[in-house]
């Protein structure tokens, strides 16, 4: 099993050590990690020769490249005015209410952490939340309650 700075090491010499290769570096961290700490984001910036304040800025600005540890299973609603119009907040209540946190927070178990985000690419079918890596479209309170059981039951 590979230390931080070895993963790091790994990744840069997969995508290439230059300022185009950032995003697939953090990308690969936030994978294997589930957020991009501090010394991990230095590291980059080493391996890279770019100021940790680039690395940072970078990272700070992709909402699917966490900063903080979240919970094992990370919720992000849809905040786009389409999903707004179809009833966004009260899918957002219905999970706040469920899980007894409020969007930026995580559970006190470290199970789910709740956030809203841009666009998912669903507009079709919002209201939209992801649940890691898999989507659920066309929300009501109601099914947004039934699959968090599913996920509070694993």
């Amino acid at each position: 099993m590979m230390n931080l700075e070895e993963y790091v090491n790994y990744l840069a010499d997969k995508h290439g050590r230059n300022r185009e290769s950032l995003l697939p570096i953090l990308q690969g961290i936030v994978e294997k990690e589930r957020y991009l700490s501090d010394v991990a984001m230095i590291e980059v910036a080493k391996q890279l020769d770019v100021s940790a304040a680039d690395v940072y800025g970078t990272a700070s600005f992709y909402s699917f490249l966490d900063t903080v540890p979240r919970g094992e299973n990370v919720i992000r609603v849809c905040k786009t005015i389409t999903c707004d119009m179809h009833g966004k907040k009260q899918i957002v209540k219905a999970i706040e209410d469920t899980l007894k946190i409020k969007v930026g927070e995580t559970t006190q178990d470290k199970k789910f952490s709740l956030l809203t985000t841009n666009c998912l690419g669903w507009c079709h079918k919002g209201p939209v939340m992801l649940i890691n890596s898999t989507p659920y479209t066309e929300l009501t309170p109601d099914k947004a309650r039934e699959i968090l059981a599913e996920y509070i039951r694993k």
